[in-house]
């Protein structure tokens, strides 16, 4: 038996609900349903009764989370130990995190650190993705995230893992923000306020060759945390994210055809002998997690 479903058991057996579970793990429920069922089978016997409110564990299911949670903790420390004695330091994962991007991509890197390396820490480095290049050159970092299109050094290669859809960003009290879809015309003449472009140049260009030339560039420009209070501050202004930055005071609103889009990646040294790194790089590497957005 190996321990991956073990872990998505007792994910499942804690959560008492696949989707939660699924989410906790970062895959898809359909999945996640799929293993539970394999592993039901493996040991002969129902260890889950699935019901419209969740699920609830049958006796043999009590007793094999006991166990699982055991097991777990158990391989966990022979790694360790092993480890330890062998003279090696813990096995650390620099990951770079990138400004403004989706909560559940470093999250589901971690994760899928630990499963392929039980007992590896990750520890964040925040930056752009121009500063995630400069710290991977620098050897400051192990695995960066950035926005792309982006023009890799020959060291560095990478992996696409999501896209997001970029939309407009508008104070709920602008004129525009009763429509429920925008158009690029709709926006000729408006004041742009949008992230300084040495953050990330070839990603600026592209979006704002996308956007056309009818807008104003502001004469101001903010990172994505500050954009919420530039549009409060310039209150005929607008800005582009996505649907995440909404928030009571500032709306976001679709542009007609879904023109622009925000591509995220996960960057590395090719020459890197970082233990962790290679194991989540190893076939079939973070294609994993891209595919696990994709299902979800």
């Amino acid at each position: 038996m190996e321990l991956r479903p073990l872990r998505y058991f007792v994910g499942v057996a804690e959560e008492l609900h696949f989707g939660k579970a699924a989410e906790r793990l970062y895959i898809s429920t359909p999945t996640l349903s799929q293993q539970i069922k394999q592993l039901e089978r493996e040991i002969g016997t129902a260890l889950l009764i699935r019901h419209s409110r969740g699920v609830e564990l049958t006796p043999a299911g009590q007793v094999l989370l006991v166990r699982a949670r055991e097991t777990l903790q158990a391989a966990g420390l022979a790694l360790k130990d092993t480890r330890r004695a062998a003279g090696l330091d813990e096995p650390v994962l620099r990951l770079g995190l990138l400004n403004g991007i989706p909560g559940h991509l470093p999250a589901a890197l971690e994760q899928l650190a630990t499963e392929r390396f039980p007992n590896s820490t990750v520890t964040l480095e925040a930056g752009t993705t121009t500063d995630q290049l400069r710290m991977l050159d620098a050897g400051e970092i192990d695995l960066g995230l950035v926005r792309t299109p982006l023009t890799l050094p020959p060291a560095i290669t990478s992996e696409q893992l999501a896209d997001e859809e970029l939309g407009v960003l508008l104070t709920a009290t602008h004129p525009l923000a009763a429509a429920p879809e925008l158009t690029l015309d709709d926006l000729t003449g408006l004041e742009l306020i949008w992230i300084p472009r040495a953050a990330a140049p070839e990603f600026y260009d592209d979006t704002i060759r996308r956007i056309g030339t009818g807008v104003r560039l502001s004469d101001i420009s903010m990172s994505h945390s500050q954009l919420r209070s530039a549009l409060l501050v310039r209150r005929s202004a607008f800005s582009l994210g996505s649907r995440r930055a909404a928030t009571p005071d500032i709306v976001w609103r679709p542009l007609a055809g879904r023109p622009l889009v925000a591509r995220y990646a996960a960057v590395w040294r090719t020459d890197s002998h970082n233990p962790v790194l290679q194991a989540m790089t190893v076939s079939p590497g973070l294609t994993v997690i891209r595919q696990q957005v994709v299902a979800d």
